[in-house]
Parts: structure tokens; sequence; C-alpha cells
């Protein structure tokens, strides 16, 4: 990489964009690190202080701090202040996306070391994004489902409705018919499912039928093993287990339960509150419900309750597709208008139909 002889004023207006941006990451990361605890905090923190070091490095070439610095990018100043408000899994995700872009590539003045420590910071805020993703994919997914459902089925009944030439009392009752509706059979359908999963996983617990009869069994051919294998234990593993279990029980007089070795799973962490599930999807169902209705609600009939339901709706899709774009690590527009185009056209669908009864009834 060939270095220019002496820099330019531009060149110097650069470094200095480089700088107050490389200061400003610096500062997410701190702010992020101030939040999150124990490995985290150590590796944002590191973060932090290798964008001190590329700090440090235009500092050099500017010959100290210059009178006068640029404000830094629209992209990291918004980083800083979603870092002070928000959860950090929305910031590491722009985070993500920002350290791809990386300007170094192509910068003679930038060394080999820079460009390098901006691909691997990607890669360090990849994962520590993914981490969140992985806390966050159940309730996240559960949000976005049950938004997005009550967004477009509701939105694609009072367009329906609406468009066969009914009362807009009637539009407005429907709404609300089929936000209660839809709401209550969420609510209800999250709590049949995680109360049968917790079910069904509390049955595979171990139990304690057997428990009286180890110590009558044969130390060295004894069943027992049998059961530990059934468990995931390897054989030569099992074998020993059983053995140990066998003398211990004899040794107390009294039955040992053979499962006191086996990891028990709290199945209340592993699927959560039934009752939690279906409250939650009763509220998310809802909240995306109630949009398409409000333009009724507040008196609205006719075309303008249509348009008005249409463009409220319309940015509550893309509201919710650019964040599964956000926290997925995909460009957020495309996500935001691929959710449009599929509740708009829903909604398109059941309106044409709508018109056609109308016209049918009439």
């Amino acid at each position: 990489m060939s270095v220019p002889a002496s820099p330019t004023s531009r060149d110097r207006r650069r470094w200095a964009r480089y700088l107050v941006n490389e200061r400003a990451e610096a500062h997410v990361y701190r702010e992020l690190a101030a939040r999150r605890g124990g490995e985290e905090r150590e590796i944002l923190t590191a973060l932090a202080d290798a964008e001190g070091r590329h700090e440090a490095h235009w500092l050099r070439l500017l010959g100290g701090e210059p009178a006068r610095l640029p404000r830094p990018d629209v992209r990291t100043v918004l980083l800083g202040w979603m870092a002070k408000r928000f959860g950090s899994i929305f910031v590491l995700a722009l985070a993500q996306n920002a350290e791809a872009r990386s300007p170094y590539d192509d910068e003679p003045f930038a060394t080999p070391a820079m460009g390098a420590d901006e691909k691997i910071h990607h890669e360090v805020v990849r994962g520590l994004a993914a981490r969140g993703r992985r806390r966050l994919s159940g309730t996240f997914r559960a949000a976005v489902f049950g938004a997005n459902d009550g967004l477009v089925s509701n939105l694609a009944l009072v367009m329906g409705i609406g468009a066969t030439g009914v009362s807009p009392q009637f539009v407005l009752f429907s709404g609300v018919a089929g936000l209660l509706a839809g709401a209550l059979s969420m609510g209800a359908g999250e709590f049949v499912s995680v109360r049968s999963q917790r079910e069904l996983l509390q049955s595979t617990q171990p139990s304690s039928f057997a428990d009286g009869a180890i110590p009558h069994l044969d130390i060295d051919a004894n069943e027992l093993a049998l059961v530990y294998r059934t468990r995931g234990m390897a054989e030569s593993e099992a074998t020993a287990r059983a053995r140990q279990a066998v003398e211990a029980a004899r040794a107390l007089g009294r039955g040992r339960t053979h499962s006191s070795s086996i990891e028990v799973i709290d199945h209340g962490e592993v699927v959560g509150s039934d009752w939690s599930a279906a409250l939650s999807s009763f509220l998310f169902f809802a909240s995306g419900a109630i949009i398409p209705v409000l333009p009724w609600i507040f008196g609205l009939s006719g075309l303008a309750a249509i348009v008005l339901a249409l463009a409220l709706v319309g940015i509550a899709l893309m509201c919710t597709g650019a964040a599964v774009g956000l926290l997925s690590g995909a460009p957020p527009l495309r996500r935001a208008l691929r959710q449009l185009a599929i509740g708009f056209g829903a909604a398109a669908v059941t309106y044409a139909l709508g018109l056609l009864f109308g016209v049918t009834l009439g």
C-alpha cells in the first residue's frame, strides 16, 4: 500500500472525520459495557480500547487535537443515542452492519492492522449480537408474530367488510369483535401449547418407582446401568455409576434414588410460564389489531377511514419489518418493505372480495 509523500488539506479533513468517528464508536462501546457485566463487559471494553488506538493514530497524523473537528457521522451519533436509551441488542445489530463497512480498506494513511481490526470487530460484534438474539428469540418471535397477525388479520377484516358498503358502526363492531376473537384465540393457543410442552417434558423426568429395589440388585450384573444409559450416559460410565448406587444403597440399608445423579431440568425456565405466554400473546395481538380500527373508533368512515387505516397499518408493518431486519443483521428497509407487501397484499385480496360481495348483494 503506497502512502502519498505529503498530505493535502482534504487528507487532513478526512483524518479529522476518522478521529471523531473512532472516538464516538469507542464511546458507544463504553456505554454498552457499562450496562453489561462479566465477560461481555470485558469484550466491549476491549473493543473501546481498540477504537482508542485507532483514534490515537489519527491524532498523531494530525499533530494533536485540531482546533475544529467535524461532527461524527449520523450513523455513529444514532448508535450513541441508542446505547444510552435502548437495549444493547439493537445497538449491537446496528454496530454489526457499521463494522462491516470499514473505510480503511482503501485508505492509504491507515495501517494494515487497522483494516484488519475493523474486520475482526465485525465478527466480535456479530458474536455479541448473536448472544442477545438467542436470549431474545422466543419473546421477540411471539411479539412480532402476535402484533403482525393482529395488524394483517384485522386490517383485512375491516377492509373486506368496509368494501361491502355496510354502515361505519358495523365495521367498528366487526373490527372490535375480530380483535377480541383473535386475541383470545392467540392467548388460548399459546397457553395450551406451553402447558402441553411442560407436561410432555415433565413426563421425561426420572421417577422413584424402582428405588426400593436397588439394594437387592446384583452388584456385578445389575440393570440399573440400563436406566443410566437411557439417560444418555456411556456404557462404561453407566456401569460404574450403577455399581456405586447399589453399594451406597446397601450401605445405607435403604433404597437410594437413581435419579439423583441425573441432571433434572427446570422446565419452567426451558418453556416459560403458560399464563405469561398466554397474556403476552393476547396483548401483542390486541396491540396490532387495534390499529386498523382506530379510524372508525374516532368517527371516520368511508374512504377516509380506509386510507387512514392503511397508512397506520403500513407504518406499523414497516416498523416491525425493520426491527426484524435490525435484529437479524439484514437490511432493515428490505425487511420493512417485505412486511408491508405481505400485509397490504392480504388486505387487497379481502377488499376485492368485499367489493365483489357488495356488488352481488346489492
